[in-house]
């Protein structure tokens, strides 16, 4: 704990037997001069089981629970997206939680062989050289 690895402990609980069977993501965009009022009203919220800053799409990902799809839909609508930080909600109910590792550590990743010098999917292809030229 000293070298501050370890954060604390805690208890696992299991949601659909403490009554929140219903799991939703809800990824949404901010305007980006709120970003300080955003964090300040989610991290009061207790629905709210985590949050992600995220990069793509959309700014955040919050994992929220609730007993019942109408409970996850009063929130989002009437919570979350009636913020006048939030532009836009994309809400995705989860099918089933197939695991969540409690931790992970840098021992725990299995060496990988780097790609090469292959870029993505990436390939160059000449232009067929009895074709019109675009010039001119």
């Amino acid at each position: 704990m000293a070298d501050g690895v370890i954060t604390g402990f805690s208890a696992r609980i299991d949601p659909a037997k403490a009554g929140l069977g219903i799991c939703a993501l809800v990824f949404l965009s901010v305007h980006p001069q709120s970003w300080a009022s955003f964090r300040g009203q989610i991290s009061e919220m207790t629905e709210i089981e985590s949050c992600r800053i995220t990069t793509g799409e959309h700014d955040a990902m919050l994992l929220i629970r609730g007993d019942e799809v109408g409970a996850i839909h009063d929130f989002v609508i009437g919570v979350l997206a009636a913020l006048p930080e939030v532009k836009s909600v994309e809400t995705v109910l989860v099918l089933d939680e197939v695991f969540q590792r409690p931790y992970l550590l840098p021992s725990d990743l299995p060496p990988r062989e780097p790609a090469g010098a292959q870029l993505g999917m990436t390939r160059f292809t000449r232009a067929n050289p009895g074709r019109a030229s675009l010039s001119g």
